[in-house]
């Protein structure tokens, strides 16, 4: 198999997942930051790529949903007026 495996996807997507959590629940970083909607966009598409190879569709579909939102979330971030 060639490639990043399967599980590694699932894992790392995880990992963000849990770090961004923690760190918005620390005070590190604000729900609203640019790091943690990248952090949940990162881990949504490594997640839904784990999910999809998976055929876990119910998965699927919420890292869908979480993507979308923080796709919308990055760009209220980078194009709402100050």
């Amino acid at each position: 198999m060639t490639g990043i495996p399967t599980e590694t996807l699932g894992w790392t997507g995880d990992i963000i997942f849990i770090l961004a959590y923690y760190l918005v629940s620390s005070g590190k970083l604000k729900a609203d930051s640019k790091p943690f909607n990248f952090m949940n966009l990162i881990g949504a598409i490594l997640f839904g790529s784990y999910a999809m190879l998976k055929q876990a569709f119910p998965i699927l579909i919420l890292e869908l949903f979480w993507g979308g939102i923080a796709t919308l979330a990055l760009y209220k971030v980078y194009f709402s007026k100050p």
